[in-house]
């Protein structure tokens, strides 16, 4: 595997050199500075190469580069949003980008209702928790008819659970769920995103996997000649939410998506821990089934109950068996002789990451924990393979 972890540029609190001294050959970025849709010009990618060359790392995997709101509902200017979007991919083939990461999650990204869970540990971790998201749905957005979207006993709960918190803990719930998008200080507000879901009305799970179909099958060809391949990121949490189709949560999606677009310049992000949110989901079986369309890796375990509540569990801890999956990859790297690039995700804050301002979920020192733990996995299976 590739070590590189994630940077989200030079605003940074995690520099590059931290990451070189945690042991990585290179970083995951993108360019959060252009507005969404923009072209990433040539200018613009190769000052991002040399900041990431000059600091003794390498840059090929792009995270992320987004798909616009237009382009999933396919409506306003999807498709100029769709040529500009080629011309991002031919500018970072040029300059030795190999993976693009990006997602098809309408209006928000990833989404937690606790972003300083205590664990054990005292490490503090995200957390879904279902009954408090339902709360956040009905009294905090107050979304129109979203009452039809939970039966009796999650209304009752969600009620009991909402009259219980104080103003301060409203306050910490709503600002978790409407948390801006990863390399944005903006957080959303309760109006742009009611504003935003209005504009997906009629917009089922087939009408929105039909779009992203069309979506591909339009830049593949763009891909094939760039030499890049896209690595779709699955929905996290895997399963609908505020009365927004998901279609990338479980094999079934993915099965449909690589069926549909068959080009091999279409693949995976296989992230563990979305993917392993999700109790149908057999991480194994789907690893082996999707491996040789899996371009990037993900690692990192959730701890789940039969509530639907998850939280970030410690890397080699939890439902994931990171275990199979780093042997797994080993495997096909052998097999198909290639090197998938991985980046320990979401690591806990621990109390020394203080002293660092930084992304929820992207301290420096629990993901250097991950990492740490990854490599030794990686190297001693290494040893007993051979």
């Amino acid at each position: 595997m590739e070590y590189t972890m994630r940077w989200y540029g030079p605003n940074d609190g995690v520099t590059l050199n931290d990451i070189l001294q945690a042991g990585c050959t290179g970083v995951v970025t993108a360019l959060h500075h252009i507005p969404v849709g923009e072209v990433w010009t040539v200018e613009e990618i190769k000052i991002r190469k040399s900041i990431v060359e000059a600091a003794g790392l390498t840059w090929t995997v792009v995270e992320s580069l987004p798909v616009h709101e237009d382009i999933k509902k396919r409506d306003g200017k999807y498709l100029q949003w769709i040529e500009n979007y080629k011309i991002s991919l031919q500018n970072l083939g040029k300059n030795g980008i190999k993976v693009i990461t990006y997602n098809f999650m309408p209006v928000l990204d990833w989404l937690r209702t606790d972003l300083f869970y205590k664990t054990p540990s005292s490490a503090l971790a995200l957390r879904f928790e279902w009954v408090a998201f339902v709360a956040f749905d009905l009294f905090i957005l107050q979304r129109p008819n979203a009452k039809k979207d939970y039966d009796e006993v999650d209304k009752i709960k969600a009620t009991n659970y909402f009259d219980t918190l104080s103003e301060k803990q409203k306050e910490d719930l709503a600002k978790a769920c409407m948390q801006g998008l990863p390399g944005s200080k903006e957080a959303f507000s309760s109006e742009k995103i009611l504003s935003l879901l209005n504009e997906y009305a009629g917009i089922n799970e087939e009408k929105l996997q039909e779009h992203l179909f069309l979506f591909l099958n339009e830049i593949a060809p763009t891909c094939e000649s760039s030499g890049l391949q896209m690595a779709i990121h699955p929905d996290d949490p895997p399963f609908p939410i505020l009365g927004l189709p998901r279609i990338m949560s479980k094999a079934a999606h993915a099965r449909k998506m690589l069926e549909e677009v068959p080009s091999n310049a279409i693949g995976l992000c296989f992230c563990t821990g979305s993917f392993g949110a999700r109790k149908d989901n057999d991480l194994q079986a789907m690893f082996k089934e999707f491996a040789s369309r899996i371009y990037f890796l993900h690692l990192r375990s959730t701890q789940r109950d039969n509530e639907g509540n998850f939280f970030e569990a410690n890397h080699l801890e939890g439902n994931a068996d990171l275990f199979s999956i780093v042997k797994l990859s080993i495997e096909i790297e052998q097999k198909e002789n290639r090197t998938i690039p991985m980046r320990p995700d979401h690591g806990h804050q621990l109390k020394i990451d203080d002293q660092i301002e930084s992304y929820p979920g992207y301290s420096f020192v629990g993901r250097l924990k991950g990492l740490a733990e990854i490599k030794g996995m990686d190297m001693a299976i290494k040893r007993m393979i051979h």
